[in-house]
């Protein structure tokens, strides 16, 4: 095999473990692998082309003469040409394991998309990962560069637990960042602001309805990184609560129900609702920065984000029933939801029969909890309010 010095290993794996964080970096990891075996090109694909793309697209990352060297894009590869199919997972392998010179020279997958690529020696192996099937390492040579060897091979096989665990850690990663998205995305859509503080009490992050309420400053803001309340009174509350909130979160193997209070609006509309829960952590994640608290504020004048088309479809109503459905879910009575949507009241009086008739619902504050408590909600696009 062929020996690697301390520095080169060290600058390797730190590549592997910088890639697994950012997918930018795979550019860096690939580059010096290049670099190890002499190759004009190293590729990782991600994503096999799906059978019914016509352009044979997968998504991979490659290093070499390309015009999106070291990106993460969308590249086509005759995949269905390859003789490289249906390897063994995790194993090494080279043209030489699978063909003589004869029957590669003659390959149409050589002939057609290896040389005008200048590629020629191929050295291969498919990654299996525990949740994400098979990953494609290739690496090639041009035809005047010597072939891969046994040394190769084993330098390869060396390197190859270090990619894998690169790649299942970037899997991870990526789950729980879209589960993470998933869910926030979730609760924005039911109008609900959050707050991330750490355990100084500064804010680190606010949704776009939180930012709304804060910027507008009527019984909630920021002053000095920190949250307010517009009020003495209820800032002292506010103050209680993330710091009982905190001394729930030490205490071991304890349930501690979260916070909640009011919170008086200088404006005179509708009080704040205020929830503040601990969130868990490890033991070894701690100091200032890190998310400690989440604060849930709830305008209970706010509009509905419910979506015209989701209402239609669990419903079962017309266009011009859903709108005055949501204008009687934001509150208004039906004279004003009727002159908000400009028509008679007549007219609305004949859509809400409709709308009864059809939603099982006998008065107009059954209509709401219903509208409210749907899961209309969760179909809006991704707007800010």
């Amino acid at each position: 095999m062929n020996r690697l010095d301390v520095v080169q290993l060290n600058s390797l794996l730190s590549s592997f473990y910088e890639a697994s964080l950012d997918n930018a970096c795979w550019a860096d990891a690939l580059e010096q692998l290049k670099a190890l075996f002499s190759a004009n090109y190293a590729t990782l694909i991600l994503k096999m082309p799906d059978t019914q793309d016509e352009d044979d697209l997968g998504l991979m990352v490659s290093v070499g003469d390309l015009e999106d060297s070291g990106k993460v894009v969308y590249f086509p590869y005759r995949y269905n040409l390859t003789p490289f199919v249906n390897q063994g997972p995790d194993k090494v392998f080279t043209v030489d394991d699978l063909m003589n010179e004869e029957e590669w020279r003659n390959s149409p997958y050589r002939i057609h998309w290896c040389a005008c690529n200048d590629v020629y020696h191929v050295m291969a192996v498919d990654i299996s990962t525990p949740d994400s099937g098979s990953l494609r390492f290739r690496i090639t040579r041009p035809e005047g560069s010597p072939g891969f060897n046994e040394d190769d091979k084993e330098l390869c096989r060396f390197l190859l637990p270090h990619i894998r665990r690169s790649l299942n850690i970037r899997n991870l990663l990526d789950r729980s960042q879209t589960l993470g998205s998933l869910y926030s995305k979730a609760i924005s859509r039911l109008s609900i602001a959050t707050v991330l503080i750490d355990e100084s009490g500064q804010v680190l992050e606010e949704n776009v309805f939180a930012k709304e309420i804060l910027e507008s400053g009527d019984g909630l803001k920021i002053v000095g990184g920190r949250l307010e309340a517009s009020y003495p009174s209820d800032n002292r509350e506010l103050r209680r609560l993330i710091k009982d909130a905190f001394a729930g979160k030490r205490s071991e193997g304890q349930q501690v129900l979260p916070e909640a209070m009011s919170v008086t609006r200088p404006s005179g509309e509708v009080s704040l609702g205020v929830v503040i829960e601990a969130i868990p952590s490890t033991t070894w994640a701690a100091g200032k920065g890190q998310p400690a608290a989440v604060v849930y504020i709830r305008d209970a004048v706010g509009k509905s984000q419910a979506s015209n088309e989701v209402a239609k479809k669990l419903f079962g109503l017309t266009p011009a029933e859903t709108a005055l459905s949501i204008q009687l879910a934001n509150g208004l009575s039906l004279e004003e939801a009727a002159e908000a949507l400009n028509i008679r009241r007549n007219t609305a009086r004949a859509h809400l029969r409709a709308i009864f008739s059809k939603t099982g619902v006998r008065r107009q504050t059954e209509l709401v909890r219903i509208f409210l408590n749907s899961v209309a909600a969760l179909g809006q696009g991704d707007q800010e309010p």
